[in-house]
This record gives structure tokens, C-alpha cells and sequence, in this order.
């Protein structure tokens, strides 16, 4: 008689989901992660911070297969079982995001700032999502907010020391970015003033772009980055100036730059895809606006490009 294969247990289905996800087969990896929660769910004394993780972990593959509402409802289970994980706040943040629920995709990005000031994608969330709801509910916006929780300082101390004693072995596998293309920076947050100065060279920049007079907008944005090197849109808009000038490496760089922040930022993909076109390099021109595709399935400049670099192939 044939041997019943013996079942896997749910940190071997865990594992597996892992693997599939950072594959790109991202229903794989949810079928693995829902596997994972039912096995886990069956043990008597399972522990809510492993069940947390694991709908963490499944909504990341949502996210990036585009249900986000599905994202939305395993973040919201991943965080009653495991309150204030990061990376369960920055997944649904993007998933409301996405679905156009600016205000509470807000409060998760502010909160997730509230536990380590380092992550530059929520930094970077907060500054859309400001500029969206002042143009939705104009310079009253904040009024129309849902509260923002307070994160103890109980919880904050315990990640802190969580993140020093992992720093403090040397010998430990480095941890993976944080799925949903997010990654703290290990460089010391900006000052409130290096902020303000950084955010008046990208306006000072900004406003040669308008003028047309490209080469001095990337002195000005390479000024603003010396004082907050996380700002996303910077890198996006010197980008936009080195396609411009015809500098399409350096185009690709501080694409790349801004996609090590934030995997899924569009006009970094974009302003890419069309560097990666002007060099001829079709396939990795192709496998940008796939990836923006992804995030945006219906942008028409990205779908109109995919056409007209597909012509040529």
C-alpha cells in the first residue's frame, strides 16, 4: 500500500508561501498562507502574533494580485490578533490607498510613523495622501479624519529592542525587506528644519521644471536629496529631468532609488519603462510597465506604451 503523505506543518506551509511570493506567484503563496492559518488554527495553544503574521503575509499577496479589499480584511484580522505590526499597518494603507479611501489610509500611514519614524514609504504615503484630501476636502481636511490611535509607548519600547538585539547579532540572516515593497532605512530620520529646507529645494526645483530649464531643477532636487535622501517624489521628478536631458541611465538610477523605498511607485516604473525604451532595452522596458500594471491595471500611458514597444519587438 502506498505511503499517506504526511501533511505539512503550518511553518513548512508558511515557508512554502514565502518562497511562491517572492517568485511572483502570488496566488500560489495564498493558497500556501491559507493552508498555513488552517493548520495553525487547529493547534490548542497556537500563538495570535504567528496567526497575525500569517494574515499579514496573505494579504500581502492580495495586494499585489490587486484585491485589495481582501488585503484590507486579512490586515484588519492580522491586527486584532497582533496589534500595531507594521507591517499589517502599511499593507492595508496601501490597499486603502488603492481603493481611493484616502482618509484611513492616512491614519495607518501616520500611525505606522508613530512606531518607527525611519520608514520612508509611509512618510512618502503621508505626503500623497495629504495632497489628495486637500484637494478632495480642501484646508479643512484634517477635520474630516477618523482619530488617530496612539501607539503606547509599551509597544514602542518592546520594537525597539526587538530591532537593537537584532542589530546586535551580527551573525543573523539579515531581515527581509518588508513585503508590499516597503523598507526602513537605517539612515537617522531628517530633522523637522533639514524637512523644511529639503522640501523648499524640491520647490525651488519644481519651479524650473515649469520653466523648462531641466539641468538646473537637478542641481536643485540633488540639493534637496543631500538633506532627506527618503523622499520618493524627489528622485521621481530628477528622473523626469534626466529623461528630459537624455540622460536615461542616471534616469534609471533615481528610479531605482525611489523603487528601493517603494517597489510599487508608479512613476518610478513609468519613468523607467521609457528610459529602458530610449536604450532599446525592450525587456526590462516590458518587465517595468508589467510591474505597473500590476499596481494600476488600467493606466493608459502605461498600457499605450506596453503597445508601442510590443509593435517594435
Amino acid at each position: 500500500m502506498p505511503q499517506k503523505q504526511k501533511s505539512r506543518s503550518w511553518t513548512e506551509l508558511k515557508q512554502a508561501g514565502n518562497e511562491c511570493f517572492k517568485t511572483g506567484q502570488y496566488g500560489e503563496a495564498t493558497t500556501l498562507y491559507s493552508q498555513a492559518i488552517k493548520e495553525l488554527e487547529r493547534h490548542s495553544k497556537k500563538n495570535p502574533e504567528d496567526l497575525g503574521i500569517l494574515y499579514s503575509n496573505r494579504a500581502a499577496s492580495y495586494l499585489k494580485d490587486g484585491n485589495c479589499s481582501e488585503c484590507v480584511k486579512d490586515c484588519n484580522m492580522s491586527l486584532e490578533l497582533f496589534p500595531f505590526n507594521v507591517k499589517s499597518l502599511l499593507r492595508r494603507a496601501a490597499a486603502l490607498e488603492a481603493l481611493e479611501r484616502y482618509r484611513h489610509a492616512y491614519v495607518d500611514y501616520k500611525t505606522a510613523l508613530q512606531i518607527d519614524y525611519n520608514i520612508a514609504a509611509a512618510h512618502d504615503g503621508t505626503n500623497r495622501m495629504t495632497k489628495a484630501l486637500t484637494e478632495a476636502d480642501g484646508p479643512s481636511w484634517r477635520e474630516k479624519l477618523p482619530p488617530i490611535p496612539t501607539v503606547p509607548l509599551s509597544v514602542r519600547e518592546k520594537l525597539s529592542q526587538k530591532s537593537t538585539a537584532s542589530a546586535a547579532q551580527p551573525n543573523q540572516p539579515k531581515p527581509a525587506p518588508q513585503q508590499n515593497g516597503t523598507r526602513q532605512t537605517n539612515k537617522p530620520a531628517p530633522s523637522e528644519k533639514e524637512i523644511k529646507k529639503a522640501q523648499a529645494l524640491k520647490d525651488e526645483g519644481n519651479a524650473l521644471v515649469k520653466k523648462g530649464e531641466h539641468k538646473k531643477a537637478i542641481e536643485k532636487y540633488s540639493q534637496s536629496l543631500k538633506h532627506n535622501p527618503a523622499e520618493i517624489t524627489t528622485y521621481t521628478n530628477r528622473a523626469l529631468c534626466y529623461l528630459s536631458v537624455k540622460q536615461y541611465r542616471d534616469a534609471i538610477r533615481d528610479c531605482g532609488e525611489a523603487l528601493m523605498i517603494d517597489s510599487s511607485n508608479v512613476k518610478a516604473l513609468y519613468r523607467r519603462a521609457q528610459a529602458h525604451k530610449e536604450l532599446k532595452d525592450t525587456k526590462a522596458c516590458v518587465d517595468d510597465l508589467n510591474s505597473l500594471l500590476k499596481v494600476e491595471p488600467k493606466n493608459t500611458a502605461a498600457l499605450k506604451l506596453l503597445q508601442e514597444v510590443q509593435k517594435k519587438k
